[in-house]
């Protein structure tokens, strides 16, 4: 893979505006795109990259970051949200949301997903002493599952 250029959302935003200015203004395509050229100082292989990466700018609005405009050589595999036009593929980067990429996936049981168990367990409450359950409160405990395991029968 070999980077050509790139174009900023900004710059693509305010590409796409005087596109439809000019547009407006009952302007040919050539017309346009040399309207943009002088517009953004660009001219030859810049203004033709330009050219197609507003259109695919057009197909990807939201949380665009920018356009990356790229060379394959053969058997490279290409991004799958990539146009081809000619021989160079316009790939959309967009910006990723912090607070769905930060925070892990949790089971029905309050764990983390895919840790085998480890960590989570909910809210057991504070311990009543650092040594262990008292004689009371174990025949109290083996009470409890007794009854919970005849309730299951």
């Amino acid at each position: 893979m070999k980077s050509v250029t790139e174009f900023a959302n900004v710059t693509l935003t305010q590409g796409q505006k005087a596109k439809e200015a000019l547009a407006a203004e009952g302007k040919s395509p050539e017309e346009i795109q040399a309207g943009l050229g002088e517009k953004f100082k660009m001219e030859g292989d810049k203004l033709k990259h330009f050219w197609n990466a507003l259109d695919v700018a057009a197909q990807h609005k939201d949380n665009l970051k920018r356009i990356l405009v790229q060379s394959y050589g053969e058997g490279e595999n290409t991004p799958a949200k990539s146009m081809k036009v000619e021989e160079h593929h316009y790939t959309p980067d967009f910006h990723v949301d912090p607070k769905k990429a930060a925070a892990p996936a949790k089971d029905e049981k309050g764990g983390r997903g895919g840790r085998g168990g480890k960590g989570g367990g909910g809210n057991r409450g504070p311990k009543e002493s650092p040594w262990g359950l008292s004689e009371e409160q174990k025949k109290e405990k083996k009470a409890q599952q007794a009854a919970a395991a005849a309730a299951k029968k």
